[in-house]
């Protein structure tokens, strides 16, 4: 089938059940609409629980077993879907970041994903855990998406990331100094490739700061704009760009009052000194 996409099973517990559920969909030979009218929602529901884009709620589940005559398996399978650790809305926004050609992302408290260490990762899920906000498991699944995130970035052509620290995540301890020694030195190899930026946000921008929470604006191939941002529960993608366009105007108010990469690059030298 043309524009049909590969499902890689192992790849997470979302996968693992769109998977599934196109196994059991072929086996009867139904199309993504047909199974949609058996169940009462659209073909393009079923498309975004296959491919991992939307969780399947707990009646979803139930009708799918229902409609396929599996007992309960599909929503006991379901249950560790819904129970997982990454917030609503990221999963599709990585799916687009993977693809982009120019990442430009701002953060605050903590070292944005895409230039943690796996230990600065683990070290920071570590304490989620401890406050019993996540399960040990769930750490791991978070701990493994910084990996698969960076790792997809390793293409050709490199895609543009340009990252804009706020001054807490450099001063915000992680784990032990040895932790934070080695992500300040992830931070000044990432400063030095061709195809990054590496700027921090100094306190005392004060009021000229014009996000107070992090963001992402992708450029894609096409050259068509998107954004990310997050609430505390749930994530939102906006892929209007007269949304968009606004957002991108104030990433580059932030850009130029932020440090340049030069004077970013000595900040984060003297930071590194205090974990030696």
């Amino acid at each position: 089938m043309v524009n049909r996409k590969e499902l890689d099973p192992d790849r997470s517990p979302s996968a693992a059940l769109g998977a599934r559920l196109r196994g059991l969909r072929d086996e009867r030979g139904w199309t993504q609409d047909e199974l949609g009218n058996r169940m009462g929602c659209s073909g393009a529901h079923i498309s975004a629980v296959e491919t991992g884009r939307r969780k399947p709620t707990r009646r979803f589940s139930a009708t799918v077993d229902r409609v396929f005559g599996t007992g309960d398996r599909f929503e006991r399978q379901s249950l560790a879907v819904r129970q997982t650790a990454l917030i609503e809305g990221f999963p599709e926004y990585v799916t687009h970041e993977a693809r982009a050609s120019e990442i430009r992302l701002y953060e605050v408290g903590v070292i944005p994903g895409l230039l943690q260490t796996l230990e600065y990762s683990a070290a920071l899920e570590a304490d989620a855990v401890r406050r019993e906000a996540i399960t040990p498991e769930q750490a791991d699944e978070r701990v493994g998406l910084v990996e698969r995130r960076q790792a997809a970035l390793v293409r050709s052509p490199s895609p543009l990331i340009l990252a804009v620290l706020d001054e807490g995540c450099i001063r915000r301890p992680m784990g032990s100094p040895v932790v934070m020694e080695a992500q300040f030195a992830r931070l000044l190899r990432f400063a030095e490739l061709p195809n990054t930026v590496l700027q921090i946000a100094p306190f005392s921008m004060g009021e000229r700061r014009p996000f107070n929470l992090p963001i992402t604006v992708l450029t894609m191939a096409d050259r068509s704009l998107m954004s990310y941002a997050e609430s505390s529960h749930r994530g939102h993608l906006e892929r209007e760009s007269a949304f968009v366009l606004p957002i991108l105007t104030a990433y580059h108010q932030l850009q130029a009052e932020a440090l340049s990469q030069a004077a970013s690059v000595a900040m984060i030298e003297q930071a590194r000194k205090g974990t030696l």
